[in-house]
C-alpha cells in the first residue's frame, strides 16, 4: 500500500520527467512516485501547474496546512474511481431523512464504542474512571431515540466531553492538563496535540476516500455545505480514539513530546516545526502498523483498516450488508 510523504521544509517540489524532488537550502532530495499515495505539506512551498498536472497523472493528492497546523485544503485530482452511480446513492441517502439519520448514528455508535474500549482499558490499569464511563453510557443510551443530526451532533459532543474529562486521570502528567477541549486556537498543550492529531486523521481519511467510489463531499452526520469535505469527517470518528488519541498518549506517556515542542502565538498555543514532526511521526507509525482482523482472519494494517471501512459504507449504500462501524477490540 502506498504511502504519505510529510514536508516541513521552505523549498520548491518540481517535476523531473517522471519524478519528483523537494528542492530547499539543504539540497535536493526525491520523492518516489510510485510509492507515494499523498503528500502533506507545512512549509512555504511553491509549485507550478507542470507538477500539478504530474500529480494527477500519478493520482497523488497533496494536503496544504498553514503555519499553525491547520488543515487548509487539498489538491484533489481527477476522481479516477468516481462513479455516477455512487454519487447518486449517496445523495439519496442523504437527502432520505431516515436513511440519513440511520447511517450516521452508526457513526456515532461506533465512536462511542471506540471511547468506551479506550477508557475500560486504563480501568483495567487502575485509573479511576469507572464515574466517567457510567456518564457516557447513560449518555450513549439517548443516540437510538435522536431524531436529527443536530441532536445526534449534541449527544456524541457530551460523551466527548465526558471522554476528554478523563484524559487528566490517564496521563497524569502536569505539563499536559485539559481542563476543557478549546479549538482555533487552543489554549493548553494537550489541546493543540488534540487538534493537530484529528487534522492529520481527517486528511488521512479524504485521501483513503479518494481510492474509493465514494464522493468525500457528501457526508451524512457532518453536512454537506459549500465549504468543506464532510465523509472524511463522518469516518474519522470511529478512529479517533484508538489512532489519534493513542498516538497523543504514547508522545506524553514516553517523554517523546515536551513542553519545549510548543509555543505561543496570538492567543493560543501550537506545536513548533519539531513537536509537529513528532506528532506525524508516530502518527504514520500507527497507520503502518497492523494487527489480526478477527473479521477478515488476517493482518492489516490501521491505514487498510479505514480503506476497509469505506468499502463496507460502499456496500450499505447500495443496498447490500448494512453498516456496521468497526470496534476496535481495546
Amino acid at each position: 500500500m502506498k504511502g504519505s510523504i510529510y514536508i516541513f521544509s521552505n523549498g520548491e517540489l518540481k517535476r523531473k520527467e517522471n519524478t519528483l524532488y523537494f528542492e530547499m537550502e539543504e539540497g535536493r532530495k526525491y520523492i518516489p512516485v510510485e510509492n507515494t499515495s499523498e503528500l502533506f505539506i507545512f512549509g512555504e512551498v511553491t509549485i507550478n501547474k507542470r507538477l500539478l498536472e504530474f500529480l494527477s497523472k500519478s493520482e497523488i493528492i497533496m494536503h496544504f496546512f498553514n503555519h499553525f497546523g491547520y488543515y487548509v485544503g487539498s489538491f484533489y485530482p481527477r476522481e479516477h474511481l468516481n462513479s455516477g452511480y455512487m454519487i447518486l446513492k449517496q445523495a439519496e441517502h442523504y437527502l432520505d431523512h431516515v436513511k440519513r439519520v440511520q447511517l450516521a448514528k452508526k457513526f456515532v455508535e461506533g465512536a462511542v464504542e471506540n471511547i468506551k474500549k479506550v477508557l475500560s482499558y486504563y480501568l483495567n490499569r487502575g485509573k479511576d474512571l469507572g464515574a466517567i464511563i457510567q456518564k457516557v453510557d447513560n449518555l450513549a443510551q439517548s443516540i437510538l431515540m435522536c431524531e436529527n443530526t443536530e441532536q445526534l451532533m449534541a449527544i456524541e459532543g457530551n460523551i466527548r466531553e465526558q471522554y476528554y474529562s478523563a484524559f487528566d486521570r490517564i496521563l497524569d502528567n502536569e505539563d499536559f492538563i485539559f481542563e476543557s477541549r478549546t479549538k482555533r486556537p487552543p489554549k493548553n498543550r494537550l489541546n493543540a496535540l488534540i487538534s493537530f492529531a484529528n487534522s492529520i486523521l481527517y486528511t488521512v481519511c479524504l485521501g483513503e476516500i479518494y481510492h474509493t467510489h465514494l464522493d468525500p463531499r457528501i457526508g451524512f452526520l457532518h453536512s454537506t455545505n459549500f465549504r468543506r469535505f464532510s465523509l472524511n469527517l463522518d469516518v474519522a470518528e470511529i478512529f479517533k480514539p484508538f489512532i489519534a488519541d493513542r498516538v497523543i498518549f504514547t508522545l506524553i506517556n514516553k517523554n517523546i513530546i515536551k513542553p519545549q515542542h510548543f509555543e505561543q502565538k496570538t492567543d493560543g498555543i501550537f506545536l513548533n516545526e519539531k513537536g509537529r514532526e513528532f506528532v506525524v511521526r508516530e502518527m504514520e507509525e500507527r497507520l503502518k502498523s497492523t494487527f489480526m482482523h478477527k473479521g477478515l482472519g488476517r493482518h492489516v494494517s490501521y491505514r487498510q483498516l479505514i480503506r476497509l471501512e469505506l468499502y463496507k459504507i460502499e456496500r450499505h449504500l447500495m443496498g447490500g450488508e448494512e453498516y456496521k462501524p468497526f470496534i476496535t477490540a481495546w
